[in-house]
């Protein structure tokens, strides 16, 4: 075994496991099934990898069954699947006996080992091992889980704090328990109108607003780097940042691979427009970004129709508007949508489309197991006609899914308005924010 490799192994097994802010995720164990944690860079993947082992070592398994790798660390170089084999045969070796007790393998993002998913299926069909691992790149939710583990994982995706992590990151998770009352609610509206501002990546909550704002935009460049500019091979880098800058200046808005081709062409920017199309695809496969296509019965009506655009987190995307932007109403807009996403923990984007008809237009509907579930964001309803307009957009959207109830999330207000297509629940983020994931 190669001795750098022995070396971080004993490391991981003498250092203590770091604490941690406990995740609301849930992370399944199932017999003779991988599980792969998959998300962005800095959302948290690997402490929730420790959380894992710290539940294992709660139930009774001893440290020497627990063997965790992080595949990117600089003094592996390279690795290949000999890294994988010699990490399996030195939990063999130090740990119990591999048929007489389980061992647990936990593999930080595995995807820079070509052919890992042939080591993966291997020890799940000869080994005693659960095996857990990690991922920056949305292929691990598709192509690579569904053709190379054949049926044999299971996917979680793992998304920035949410509003309900972020108070327990800050030890404000007290105020949230009911009955709320005027204090605490005035307390919980400045933490959300805080979490609408810094978000949820754990790494920056406590800095500083530059050192923030800095991180956060240094997250963006190694995303590029890491997993657009080396896993793909993209050689317009001057467009591929034009790209980001527009879309992450520009979220919570509609967009077109067309109207941007335009743009950069005005520009004297070269570029084909299906290059831009590839782009984006490896910016959402990056977990960087998501797109909501609209809500339609077609296939091809959602894919020639605009979409919309979302930044995996809303402080990211502040980080990365001009700092005079006033996108209060576009960051409410992004957070309910992640928030969505996580609530309905699927893997995929169509669950969730946006409404839009000549009667109106609506933020979200979700096919949920129950049926539709209809969504307006806006900041405020003070305005007569942005009501009428928020208003007359869920009316449309309840009538076209038929469904009789929609949720319209604001800033601040509260009221229940009764329509001739149904309820209206107009609810302040805050709250909505914290609602059991069953009750949107």
């Amino acid at each position: 075994m190669n001795s750098t490799l022995e070396l971080l192994l004993d490391e991981q097994r003498d250092a203590p496991l770091p604490q941690l802010t406990h995740r609301d995720i849930r992370v399944p164990r199932l017999d003779s099934m991988a599980t792969v944690l998959v998300g962005m860079r800095r959302v948290g993947k690997s402490y929730l990898l420790y959380q894992e082992m710290r539940r294992a070592l709660e139930l009774g398994v001893p440290r020497s069954s627990i063997l965790s790798l992080n595949l990117e660390d600089d003094r592996l170089g390279t690795p290949g699947l000999e890294v994988l084999n010699d990490a399996l045969e030195y939990l063999f070796r130090t740990g119990p006996d591999r048929h007489e007790h389980p061992g647990y393998l936990f593999l930080d993002e595995i995807q820079t080992v070509p052919g890992w998913e042939q080591f993966v299926v291997r020890v799940l069909n000869t080994e005693n091992v659960r095996v857990y691992a990690t991922g920056s790149s949305a292929k691990l939710l598709s192509t690579e889980i569904a053709t190379g583990l054949r049926g044999r994982s299971t996917a979680v995706e793992v998304l920035p704090f949410s509003f309900r992590e972020h108070l327990r990151h800050t030890d404000l998770e007290h105020l949230a328990a009911e009955p709320v009352g005027a204090a605490a609610r005035s307390r919980l509206e400045a933490a959300f109108d805080e979490y609408l501002r810094v978000g949820g990546f754990p790494g920056v909550i406590s800095m500083e607003t530059i050192d923030r704002r800095r991180t956060l935009q240094d997250y963006v460049e190694l995303v590029t780097f890491r997993d657009v500019v080396e896993r793909w091979d993209a050689a317009n880098l001057v467009a591929l940042k034009w790209l980001i800058g527009h879309l992450l200046s520009t979220f919570s808005r509609e967009f077109s691979v067309n109207r941007v081709y335009n743009d950069m062409k005005s520009q004297g920017i070269q570029v084909g427009r299906d290059t831009l199309h590839a782009y984006l695809d490896h910016l959402v496969d990056a977990r960087l970004l998501h797109t909501v296509s609209i809500r339609r019965a077609s296939y091809r009506a959602r894919q020639i129709n605009p979409r919309k655009v979302y930044a995996v987190d809303p402080g990211l995307a502040a980080a990365v508007a001009h700092p005079s932007a006033d996108d209060t109403g576009h960051l409410l807009e992004n957070t309910v949508y992640i928030e969505l996403r996580r609530r309905y923990s699927r893997l995929h984007d169509d669950v969730i489309s946006y409404f839009s008809s000549e009667a109106g237009n609506a933020d979200f509907v979700v096919d949920s197991h129950d049926g539709p579930v209809v969504i307006q964001v806006c900041s405020t309803l003070q305005d007569t006609s942005t009501a009428d307009r928020e208003i007359r957009g869920a009316v449309a959207a309840m009538v076209e899914c038929g469904t009789r109830e929609a949720t319209i999330v604001t800033l601040h207000e509260h009221d229940r308005l009764e329509t001739e297509a149904g309820t209206i629940d107009v609810v302040p983020a805050w709250r909505w924010m914290l609602r059991d994931p069953g009750d949107v």
